[in-house]
């Protein structure tokens, strides 16, 4: 038997993940005045975070692993643009700032796509065992 609440906090926290960055950018570009790449390319991100919030609830099986590689590229690609951001004062992004930064931004996708992941999985073996 599925688990109805696996997938339904799979989606939940891709939506979440996803509209909580869409509001971050949105107001940041609202409180801030950004130049026109910025917007562009901050928007282009944004709707790949839509499409990847989305895409599980049609294919869940490629949706959820593409949220899961995903994650871990934008993990590691967060890790190694933070640790050359120069502050204003000429000191770095501390490690925990960095660290807490990677998590929030990557850990929401990384567990929503293994969520989707297993429940496609537990999906499927039901169908082979009844067949």
């Amino acid at each position: 038997m599925t688990k109805p609440w696996m997938v339904y906090g799979a989606r939940a926290l891709a939506l979440l993940w996803a509209g909580f960055w869409i509001f971050f950018f949105v107001g940041s570009v609202m409180v801030e005045t950004a130049p026109a790449q910025v917007i562009v390319v901050g928007s282009a991100v944004l709707l790949l975070f839509a499409i990847l919030a989305l895409l599980p609830w049609r294919w869940e099986a490629a949706g959820g692993l593409l949220l899961v590689v995903m994650s871990l590229v934008i993990g590691a690609t967060y890790a190694i643009a933070s640790a050359s951001i120069v502050r204003r004062d000429g000191s770095r992004l501390p490690l925990a700032v960095r660290a807490i930064t990677t998590v929030v931004s990557t850990g929401p996708p990384l567990v929503a796509g293994i969520l989707f992941l297993i429940h496609h999985q537990r999906i499927v073996s039901t169908r082979a065992g009844a067949g």
